[in-house]
């Protein structure tokens, strides 16, 4: 989760490595998985097809992100 102006503007990045290299991302800006290699274009057109699937990745900005802000807020943004 990258966060911006607390939880204003909330940007949810889920990436998938293989041996050492990003093939596949979910970028909630986009929104949908993206190939970042071949190896990554199978998985991305899967997961993409899978509309139940892709919801719940679209909703992680709200259910995850910026609910669990709330519990690192005074940890984080006060260390700047």
């Amino acid at each position: 989760c990258h966060f911006f102006n607390g939880t204003e503007r909330v940007r949810y990045l889920q990436r998938h490595f293989y041996n050492q290299e990003e093939f596949v991302r979910f970028d909630s800006d986009v929104p949908e998985y993206r190939a970042v290699t071949e190896l990554g274009r199978p998985a991305a057109e899967y997961w993409n097809g899978q509309k139940d699937f892709l919801e719940q990745r679209r909703a992680s900005v709200d259910n995850y992100c910026r609910h669990n802000y709330r519990g690192v807020e005074s940890f984080t943004v006060q260390r700047r």
